[in-house]
């Protein structure tokens, strides 16, 4: 696991800290920044975003969709977990605790923002750090690729209908030509800009180059692209984080909860339908972990004016390393309970 990877909590705090002490000392840096916006989505924030995703859609080779028919059964546990159970269970296990055990602590307006936010995390499964967890947990790399590559498919079609009904069960506006325009931009456009070079750099180079020498130039990139993301949202939000520092653990509980939770529900799972542990424990991390950079985006496009929500799904990026790194020791000391893999190919 590369070093930004497993220390990823201690860089979103130190962003935070960053992030609030400009929007604290510097607040003309915010305000000129929020000045540039096209369609509610600030330009900054916007860019930055896209130069994270971009690379992570990079890895995704949607040709391997053809090997769905190689032992679909946990491409369907993936499917149904991320789709049918995640979403709903985020949702009732966020109310439960924004609305209910901490009624008293948060206010109403707050717990409702923080609620969407959870929502956009729970409707977005991992994409790209996925294959880190895989990795970690001796996944099969070629399976993983398949279930992260029907899984973004599956994004296009699912991620706005399920935010838009669960955002209007909680009785929130839902701006849907905003929901349907941040999906556009955030994943559409990156991922055929992503597909189109993928296909021209293997087409010229050869997959090798491709994935050896292409792909790696992007690390730096990425991981500046999203400190910088964070430092810019934090600093836009650095009266209501020092207004309300508590809620940063009090939106953290819920996430936990339901990323154990989820997690559960896909390994045990795999295991009643007799899945090699390379197929289940990376079907049941990705269900487990965010596409937190969707989120985000989404958040920051749909909800304006609104910082919470944003701040919810950041949050979400807060805790999921140190909550992830802890799933993977469960899933390696256990590797015993499940069958030993047998070969899936790439190609």
């Amino acid at each position: 696991m590369k070093f930004f990877e497993k220390y990823l909590t201690v860089f979103v705090l130190i962003c935070m800290v960053i992030g609030v002490l400009i929007g604290y000392y510097f607040e003309f840096i915010p305000e000129f920044l929020n000045r540039f916006e096209l369609a509610n989505i600030n330009l900054p924030i916007g860019i930055l975003i896209w130069v994270m995703i971009y690379p992570m859609m990079l890895k995704i080779d949607f040709s391997s969709v053809k090997k769905v028919g190689q032992n679909p059964k946990g491409l369907y546990l993936t499917w149904i977990v991320n789709w049918l159970i995640k979403p709903f269970t985020m949702f009732g296990i966020a109310y439960l605790f924004f609305y209910v055990i901490f009624k008293a602590i948060i206010p109403l307006d707050l717990a409702q923002d923080y609620l969407a936010g959870a929502v956009l995390l729970g409707a977005a499964p991992c994409t790209a750090m996925v294959f880190v967890w895989s990795g970690l947990t001796k996944g099969n790399p070629a399976y993983t690729l398949v279930q992260v590559a029907t899984n973004d498919l599956l994004i296009l079609v699912l991620f706005v209908p399920i935010v838009g009904l669960l955002l209007g069960v909680s009785g929130i506006v839902v701006p849907w030509l905003t929901l349907f325009f941040s999906v556009f931009i955030f994943v559409v456009i990156p991922l055929l800009f992503a597909s189109l070079t993928r296909h021209f750099i293997v087409k010229h180079k050869g997959l090798s180059y491709f994935e050896n020498s292409f792909i790696p130039k992007f690390n730096g990139i990425t991981i500046t692209g999203l400190l910088l993301t964070l430092i810019l949202i934090f600093s836009l939000q650095s009266n209501l984080i020092l207004d309300n520092p508590l809620h940063i653990i009090l939106i953290a509980i819920p996430l936990i909860i339901q990323t154990m939770f989820i997690f559960i529900i896909a390994y045990i799972s795999a295991k009643k339908l007799d899945l090699p542990h390379d197929i289940a424990s990376p079907a049941a991390m990705i269900g487990a972990s965010n596409f937190f950079e969707l989120s985000v985006a989404v958040a920051i496009a749909l909800f304006p004016t609104h910082p919470a929500v944003a701040l919810a799904t950041i949050v979400g990026v807060l805790v999921e390393v140190p909550v992830m790194l802890l799933l993977v020791r469960i899933s390696n000391q256990t590797i015993n309970w499940f069958k030993k893999g047998l070969p899936y190919e790439k190609n």
